[in-house]
Order: C-alpha cells, then sequence, then structure tokens
C-alpha cells in the first residue's frame, strides 16, 4: 500500500514501491518493442504481481484479474487526484483524471472508450471511473443527490440490464453510453444515459448454463413475503419456465438478496414514487406468470387455456380485462374486406404470441427505466456544461450457438473497432504525412470492409435482411440465406457450406452463413432471424397493452400506434441507424481509451492463458498501437489550442 500524507499528496519514489517496477509500466518503453513475444512476456510478469495495468502511450491496457483488488481506495483515488499523467503507475483512475483535468483546462467535451470482448472487465471499469469522479470532484450538499443518482442508475441499470452468461456473471446485455455533466467548477451537475439494443430473447430464452435478467431472480430471493404474495409469486425460481432453461437459477458467486437490497435502496434515490415500484414490479412479475401459461389443442386444432390461474395475476397486475387478455392470446386480430376478423391460432402460433408479448412488455420498460432514470438525472439550468462521455457496451461474444443478437452485438464491436483505427492508427499517420514528416507507414488491418459488408445501403447484410423482410410472398430464413449466397457469396469475409471448400463445409451447417470479423471467425444460424428483425407484435395485444392500467405499460404502449399503419423500422435498421449516431456523438469528442483484456475463458484468478491473450492482443491492434506511439509524437496540439494556452 502507499503511504500519504495527510495531503493526499504522494512522492514519486515513495509510491512506486518494488513490486510496482515489475517489467515496464509503459510498453513504449520496452527494448524489443516490435516484439509480440516481449509484449506478452511483460503483461505476464505485471499480471502475476496483481498489476493489472500497463500503459501504451496514454491507452490504457487491463487484464481481469477475477479477484477482488486493493486499489480502489479513497486514499488511492485522492493519491491520483490533479497528478501528472506518468507520475504514478498506470490506472483507470489516471485515465479519468487526465481526462477530467484537460476537459476543465481547455473547456472541452471528452469520451472514456472502454473495449474488449466479453467477460474482459469492461463493465466494473466503467463503474470505477464513476465512483473515481463522484469522490473526487468538488461538490456541494445539493449536488450530492446528482452524485448519489448517478453512482446508483448504476445497479437498477444492471439488475434489468445484466444476467449470467457463459462467459460472465454479470454480462451487459445492452449497450450503454452515459454522459456525466460538469460544470464551469468542474463539479458534477447531471447526466444524461442512451441504450443500445437490449436482449430481449434473454426474456423467453436462455441457453445452458446462462440466466435470465437478475431483476427476476433478485424479486423472488429477495421481495419481501408480502410483495410476493401480492404480485402472486413464489420464492422458488424453479417454478418458473422463464428462468429455468438455463438449469442455474441459483449462481454461488451471486447474491440475489443483497442485490435486492441495493437496487430498492437505488430506486429510493433515484426519485422512482410507490406507485411506480408496484407496477414496475408487477410487470416483472406479468413476465414471470406469462412464461407459466401453457396452451392445449381444442377439438378443432385451436389453442385453448385449460388453467387460467396465470392469466389472472396477469389480468390483475397489468390491469386489463381478464377476457379479452385470454382472447388476444388465442387469437389473432386480422383485416378481410375492411372489417377486423378474429383468427384462433394453433397451439405453436399461442406459444409464439405469448413469448412475444412478454419480450415486448420487457423490452419496452426497460426503455421506459432509462427516461425515467434520466429524468432524475436532468440539470435543469441552461448554462453551459461540459461531458465526459462513458461507452460500456456488450463485448465481442463467439458462442456455441450464435444467433441474430451476436451478430448486432459483434458488427457494434466492428464499429468501435473502426472507430479506433480511425482515431488513432490512421488519423495520427495521415496527419504525419499532412506535415510533410519524415515517416515510415505502419501497415494494420482495417475493419472498414467487414462493416461495409454488414450495414453497406442496398448491398450489406442488413438490407438483404430488411429486403426479406418486407417483401411480399414466404420470405424464410432459408430464402434470407439463399439471397446473402446471391449478393455477398463473393466477398472475402463471408462463407456458407454452399460455397466453402471440402475442409470448411464440415464445420458449417446448412443454415449457417460465417463472417470473417476483426475479431476472429463467428458462425451464424440463420433461424429466427427474420422473425427477430420484424419483432412484430399482433394487433390485438397491442391493444390490450395501450389499454391497461398500469401506468408504465400505458406509457410503453401509446394508443397512437394503433392508428400509425406504417410498418416500424425493423430492429437491425435501428440499430444500425442508433449506432451511426452514437459514432457521431464520439467522433465530436476528445477520446480516451481502455483496452480490456480476458486473461483466461474460466474466470479463474491468476490464470494467464498465452493464446487466448494473444488472439486478443493480435485483433485489438495493440502491437500496431504500440509502434505508431513508439515512433510518433508524444505532444500533438493544433497551432491554436498550443498558442492559446
Amino acid at each position: 500500500k502507499e503511504e500519504v500524507d495527510e495531503n493526499g499528496d504522494a512522492n514519486m519514489e515513495g509510491a512506486l514501491i518494488a513490486r510496482d517496477k515489475v517489467g515496464v509500466q509503459d510498453f513504449v518503453l520496452l527494448d524489443s518493442h516490435t516484439s509480440e513475444a516481449a509484449f506478452l512476456n511483460n503483461l505476464r510478469k505485471r499480471y502475476q504481481e496483481n498489476l493489472i495495468y500497463t500503459y501504451i502511450g496514454s491507452l490504457l491496457v487491463s487484464v481481469n484479474p477475477y479477484q477482488e483488488l486493493d486499489i480502489y481506495t479513497v486514499t488511492q483515488m485522492k493519491l491520483y487526484r490533479g497528478v501528472n499523467f506518468f507520475e504514478l503507475p498506470p490506472h483507470l483512475y489516471a485515465i479519468a483524471d487526465n481526462a477530467y483535468r484537460v476537459m476543465c483546462n481547455e473547456y472541452n467535451n471528452h469520451f472514456i472508450l472502454i473495449s474488449g470482448e466479453s467477460g474482459a472487465g469492461k463493465t466494473e471499469a466503467s463503474k470505477k471511473i464513476l465512483q473515481y469522479y463522484a469522490v473526487t470532484c468538488p461538490t456541494t450538499e445539493q449536488l450530492q443527490t446528482v452524485r448519489d443518482r448517478l453512482l446508483l442508475s448504476n445497479p437498477v441499470l444492471e439488475a434489468f440490464g445484466n444476467a449470467k452468461t457463459l462467459r460472465n456473471d454479470n454480462s451487459s446485455r445492452f449497450g450503454k453510453y452515459m454522459d456525466i455533466q460538469f460544470d464551469f467548477k468542474g463539479a458534477p451537475v447531471g447526466g444524461h444515459i442512451l441504450s443500445y439494443l437490449i436482449e430481449k430473447s434473454r426474456v423467453v430464452h436462455q441457453n445452458h448454463g446462462e440466466r435470465n435478467f437478475h431483476i427476476f431472480y433478485q424479486l423472488l430471493e429477495g421481495g419481501d413475503k408480502d410483495l410476493l404474495c401480492w404480485l402472486g409469486l413464489e420464492r422458488n425460481p424453479q417454478k418458473y419456465t422463464y428462468l429455468i432453461q438455463g438449469r442455474c437459477a441459483k449462481v454461488f458467486s451471486i447474491n440475489d438478496k443483497n442485490d435486492w437490497k441495493i437496487v430498492r435502496k437505488a430506486f429510493s434515490i433515484i426519485d422512482f414514487t410507490e406507485k411506480d415500484l408496484e407496477h414496475l414490479f408487477g410487470i416483472v412479475a406479468s413476465v414471470l406468470h406469462l412464461g407459466n401459461i401453457q396452451f392445449e389443442e381444442d377439438s378443432n386444432g385451436h389453442a385453448i387455456i385449460r388453467d387460467g390461474s396465470q392469466i389472472k395475476w396477469i389480468s390483475k397486475l397489468l390491469g386489463a380485462h381478464l377476457s379479452i387478455l385470454q382472447e388476444a392470446l388465442t387469437h389473432r386480430k386480422i383485416e378481410a374486406r375492411s372489417e377486423e376478423v378474429l383468427s384462433p391460432l394453433n397451439v405453436d402460433l399461442a406459444f409464439y404470441a405469448r413469448d412475444a408479448v412478454a419480450k415486448a412488455i420487457y423490452g419496452r420498460t426497460f426503455t421506459w427505466l432509462v427516461n425515467k432514470i434520466n429524468s432524475s438525472l436532468a440539470n435543469k439550468d441552461s448554462t453551459k456544461k461540459t461531458v465526459i462521455g462513458l461507452l460500456d457496451i456488450y463485448g465481442f461474444e463467439v458462442l456455441d450457438t450464435n444467433s441474430f443478437e451476436q451478430f448486432c452485438i459483434n458488427y457494434c464491436n466492428e464499429k468501435l473497432q473502426q472507430l479506433l483505427i480511425e482515431m488513432t492508427l490512421k488519423a495520427e499517420q495521415e496527419e504525419y504525412e499532412l506535415e510533410g514528416i519524415e515517416w515510415e507507414p505502419i501497415p494494420y488491418f482495417n475493419n472498414k470492409i467487414i462493416c461495409d459488408l454488414v450495414e453497406q445501403k442496398h448491398k450489406g447484410i442488413i438490407s438483404i435482411l430488411d429486403e426479406e423482410c418486407l417483401r411480399p410472398g414466404e420470405a424464410t430464413d432459408l430464402s434470407f440465406l439463399e439471397k446473402l449466397e446471391e449478393k455477398v457469396g463473393d466477398h472475402a469475409h463471408f462463407v456458407t457450406r454452399k460455397l466453402a471448400d471440402q475442409k470448411t463445409r464440415k464445420s458449417i451447417d446448412w443454415v449457417d452463413f460465417r463472417l470473417l470479423h476483426y475479431a476472429g471467425e463467428v458462425t451464424y444460424c440463420a433461424v429466427g432471424f427474420l422473425e427477430k428483425n420484424n419483432d412484430l407484435l399482433y394487433r390485438n395485444l397491442k391493444e390490450v397493452l395501450c389499454n391497461s392500467k398500469n401506468s408504465i405499460m400505458r406509457d410503453c404502449f401509446l394508443l397512437s400506434e394503433l392508428d400509425n399503419r406504417r410498418r416500424p423500422e425493423t430492429v437491425a435498421t435501428q440499430f444500425k441507424n442508433s449506432l451511426t449516431s452514437l459514432i457521431e456523438i464520439l467522433m465530436s469528442k476528445e477520446p480516451s481509451y481502455i483496452r480490456c483484456i480476458k486473461p483466461n475463458e474460466n474466470k479463474e484468478p491468476g490464470k494467464f492463458d498465452d493464446f487466448l491473450i494473444r488472439h486478443q492482443v493480435k485483433y485489438l491492434g495493440l502491437m500496431e498501437h504500440l509502434r505508431v506511439r513508439r515512433a510518433g509524437f508524444a505532444y500533438r496540439r493544433k497551432y491554436e489550442l498550443f498558442l492559446q494556452r
């Protein structure tokens, strides 16, 4: 532990105890800076001493320790406050403090991009930075509330937006960009959150070894007896179809009971009324009851609900008319010759309708939750503010079966990789060329080719998917796959079983397509792509929700939707557009980068898997980044800014 005097200052040598001198703290100082083996060796040496942070210039490389380390104390925070960037050992706090100081001095906006694959420690890094600002920035009693709300928005969003996956016990299943707003004195005075594509399919289906969103288990484990009784719920998660498909409702590393207490406390500070909470928990319970509705076939082959106990609870909790709700789950309203006719559903379609309504309810409630948090963080005064944005978004992931969600997540990671290339490797080298500085170009892989494959207008995978979703006639996942083969079959980063050579063909199914991403190849199963991209809800189910007496449901499902006959944008197009605007937001700010690395697949402390880490170092472009940093200029400022300063 560093010894700090009462002023919180620290002598540089005193802080750099022997342990901190293991290896080099900045890869730029490596003697063999072009050797990948030397790079890995330095990372390993430091990791084995629990030194999880190392710089490449001003970029921070962070290796997940998979254990609690005593390096995030208030003493540590004070130690890093206002200190020159390279004066102390590498740390998240140094990145956070540097961004804050430059923002205060130059009065400009910043963002901290935290990237890495699923399980590399992005969410934890984001929380630690937020805590750092909460503790070290100037504040007043009045601003204390803002500070608390900024901090406590995290556990609420994690409860509703995170889940245990095979890779990570607290995996973000949505993307989050948070702006922290500061006044001219540098005090945090407000915030705003943008959320991206919550993984709604998790509500109705989980892979083996995975869980549904944390909130369901927290409510059952931590909710008091009276609340559960009022919601018609039992403590045991095994009783709920939507909670048991992954066969791991209880996880030893997660304390649902304790997390429930934190979430309850957070709700009271973030300004949720008792009525809000009553309606919110009513929705969470309704989703569980929906999952337990079973359909049987009558003599005509139509779906019926024999056991009405679950539907009665849903009717009570959502304030929906019982018989209308029952009818909406077993019939579909269709238009025939300018009049509406009820068409009975078969059992398969009834289960589809049930799951569609559960996903729609949960997805829109999550958006409502983000908006509610934003209104409590909003700063009402109109004076000019500067911001630091924190981007914590789902990491690149490869599962045993990769579906539409993984396709979107990995496309998002391609876009962020491209942003990083544009703002570092590409921009800096172009700048030297422009200035006529002697420079030996450093080659790197530009993944724009993959981004174009996915998003190009009329030609990309998303456009082809939308065409299939919107065209008249019988479109299926297989017809979508055929269209892909026809239109992008000759692309170097795309392959299907039909297009593959004999050796590759064995590992690709007939319903699969494979993309060669910047981070490695991923095989996607096309089954469900059309349905998930359309994301449609039967009209009569929408009517039930629009007329609900639950105020949150009424906010989420507006009556005006029923009059709008235009087909809504597809999920992939909405996501593509929101990513484009996110990139625009980020491009307008000064960047800081944290690259998170996952040391092993088993979440084991102290285990350094060379093969896995080498792969991440390679695709994150860390060696190229090091070469540019080493050969480039340490300080680059536009003349005007330099002169002004």
